[in-house]
């Protein structure tokens, strides 16, 4: 079986948590390639998809929603999961606890959900610089109870590339065992 885990990232931290993921799957036997969504030649060869994007503006970036736009008849006859990497973990205080708790999935995530295989929609949080924020918003940051740091969950990001990775070889064994009846 061989898997596309594509990924659209603003300063890395989508990149890396789609290689994790890739190597993890490759731990349990899974065929992948790790690519950024806009240097992706044909999906034809894969069976199956994960794909991730940072958000901004609480919107995918534009180039993974290209690329599900011009890709959809090939994933909508296949599984496909995705990630959205935005900032949820990184509130803290009164106010970001309650933003955190009601953050909400990204534009676009529900008609995807609706058009395609969608086995699941994972909110995963990045590495926040400050500097990656103009100082007027840096204002609304530290209101708003944002921190800046790493806050990749590993250990979840582990649990959940280990169940994609089950759900996957049980797949390729189905379709073996079809092959032999």
């Amino acid at each position: 079986m061989a898997v596309l885990i594509g990924y659209a990232s603003m300063l890395g931290s989508t990149r890396e948590i789609a290689e994790h993921i890739g190597r993890t799957l490759t731990e349990h036997g899974i065929e992948n390639d790790v690519c950024s969504l806009d240097q992706v030649g044909s999906t034809r060869q894969y069976e199956a998809f994960i794909l991730g994007s940072a958000v901004r503006d609480m919107s995918w970036l534009p180039q993974a929603v290209a690329f599900v736009r011009t890709r959809q008849a090939d994933l909508a006859q296949r599984p496909v999961w995705l990630f959205s990497v935005g900032s949820k973990d990184s509130l803290h205080g009164p106010i970001g606890r309650r933003l955190a708790a009601r953050y909400p999935t990204p534009r676009g995530i529900a008609q995807l959900q609706d058009s395609l295989d969608v086995r699941e929609h994972r909110i995963l949080t990045g590495v926040i610089h400050r500097d990656q924020y103009p100082w007027p918003s840096r204002i609304v940051v530290k209101l708003l109870g944002g921190r800046y740091g790493d806050f990749r969950d590993w250990k979840s990001i582990d649990i959940w590339a280990e169940e994609m990775a089950r759900t996957l070889a049980g797949g390729s064994r189905q379709a073996a065992d079809a092959g032999e009846g």
